[in-house]
């Protein structure tokens, strides 16, 4: 029986298809190559001074539907800068979370922070997509990859001047990515195959992140509590959709869950 990931890997390679029919590898690598050089996105989430956020920009979840509707992505990321966010994840599938490669160009052209293209990354078309939208950061699951592509698929990144984000959510996953050589590892605690979130899975992993990877906590989070729990397991960053995107004021709640993790914002960002 399929999973749920198995069924939105199938739907993002049927989508990847149809690009590529559109727009061949030669002529996105040229696209790639002429744009501006990807911002450093290891430095700004290993900057000393507190937890550093990653606030997505999140329509929709397989599990709950909408979210929120979003009509200008370029204003919530600006309000996430401002609030203090150390970089903007920007959800670009299509089928079960209704984002776009517009919501990441949109977003690229409105902050100076660096920008996470968070996708289900299969293929390496998809790589040279996320720099030719000007990506910063690559979201790669070890869920959703073998061994060898995990390695191939973050070399590329690299090659091209990114950072990747590599995902685990259980024990043998987080080893594939240290062993992958990843820098920055996150730790899920939702799993994709059921899309059950049980937050112990981060305060339970996070620990055996070694101290020169950055370890980043993703989903579960509430509110400040979350944050606290979180910082206490280990986590140099914390990323965040539903909290942010469903509340009222983006850039205050930004502002609120930094404190939490005990960072201090006193000047709005530049966006």
């Amino acid at each position: 029986m399929s999973t749920v990931l198995d069924q939105i890997i199938s739907g993002v390679r049927e989508d990847l298809t149809a690009r590529r029919d559109a727009l061949p590898l030669d002529r996105l690598r040229k696209s790639a190559e002429a744009t501006p050089p990807a911002r450093d996105a290891l430095a700004a989430l290993s900057a000393p001074g507190g937890v550093h956020l990653i606030a997505e920009v999140k329509r929709a979840s397989p599990s709950k539907g909408a979210l929120a509707d979003i009509p200008d992505p370029a204003e919530l990321a600006v309000a996430y800068a401002e609030g203090g966010a150390s970089a903007i994840s920007v959800l670009t599938e299509q089928r079960r979370f209704g984002g776009s490669l517009a919501d990441l160009d949109a977003v690229r052209s409105a902050v100076e922070v660096p920008v996470l293209r968070k996708d289900f990354v299969v293929d390496p078309y998809q790589v040279w997509e996320a720099r030719a939208h000007g990506a910063d950061l690559v979201l790669l699951m070890a869920s959703a990859l073998g061994q060898q592509d995990l390695v191939s698929l973050l070399g590329l990144v690299e090659d091209l001047g990114m950072h990747a984000l590599l995902e685990a959510h259980d024990e043998e996953e987080l080893q594939r990515c240290l062993e992958a050589g990843g820098r920055i590892i996150g730790v899920n605690a939702r799993n994709l195959k059921t899309l059950e979130v049980d937050p112990q899975t981060v305060t339970w992993l996070l620990p055996s992140v070694p101290d020169h990877v950055v370890g980043v906590a993703e989903s579960g989070v509430t509110g400040p509590e979350s944050v606290r729990d979180y910082v206490a397991a280990g986590a140099r960053v914390v990323l965040v959709g539903e909290a942010l995107v469903t509340g009222a004021d983006p850039r205050t709640a930004v502002r609120e869950l930094l404190a939490a993790g005990g960072r201090r914002v006193d000047v709005e960002a530049t966006p």
